[in-house]
């Protein structure tokens, strides 16, 4: 039995030195795969570029609510002018300054030739 013993003496000693010489290398896959990746790059892309359109879009529709309101607004300046030149005809054209007028310039008021419209 000593030989037997022997060989199992030397066979774990053996065991032993596999263990210690072994060196386990262990390899490591990426978590994130290439397609991955590229993936994540075209959303972070996507993303980016869809923020530059809408930050855009909002500044092509405040500049045009800008214009909007300056067009708005000599709409009424220009409604309070023709509202005063309208005030301006109708006192220009009562009667009696035309009548005055007409005086002034020579006319004189013939009931003969004057016919009255209905």
């Amino acid at each position: 039995m000593s030989s037997i013993a022997k060989k199992l003496q030397e066979q774990q000693y053996e065991d032993q030195q596999q263990q210690q010489t072994h060196q386990t290398v262990v390899i490591r896959k990426a978590k994130i795969s290439i397609g991955e990746v590229i993936l994540l790059c075209a959303l972070a892309i996507m993303v980016t570029f869809l923020g530059v359109k809408i930050v855009s879009n909002q500044a092509a529709i405040y500049e045009t609510n800008k214009e909007i309101q300056q067009v708005e607004v000599s709409i009424d300046k220009q409604s309070k002018v023709n509202e005063d030149l309208k005030v301006q005809v109708d006192e220009l054209s009562t009667y009696e300054r035309i009548w005055k007028k007409a005086e002034e310039l020579g006319f004189k008021l013939n009931k003969n030739n004057v016919k009255g419209v209905q």
